[in-house]
């Protein structure tokens, strides 16, 4: 199952393979997608790691699907992987 994340159109960092860099980006802008992600994700401690991942990728979904400010867009880990590759 490929798991995706929520960034913004203009922060030039991969929260996959740039995490801190681009987290720093993410709060430096005042944006705190992480804050967002996590009030809006459904998740347990039960869950297991393919239901978690479908969690997030629901609360992902769900914020792109709102983007009330119009910055936001979904990253998938596949579509990074290709980009490294080519």
């Amino acid at each position: 199952m490929e798991q995706f994340f929520v960034t913004t159109l203009d922060n030039p960092f991969c929260p996959f393979t740039q995490f801190d860099n681009w987290h720093a980006f993410d709060q430096d802008k005042g944006y705190n997608t992480c804050a967002y992600l996590a009030r809006i994700v459904e998740s347990s401690p039960e869950l297991s790691e393919e239901e978690q991942i479908k969690a997030v990728n629901s609360a992902v979904d769900e914020i792109c699907r709102l983007n009330v400010l119009g910055i936001y867009k979904r990253i998938g880990a596949n579509e990074v992987n290709q980009m490294q590759t080519a």
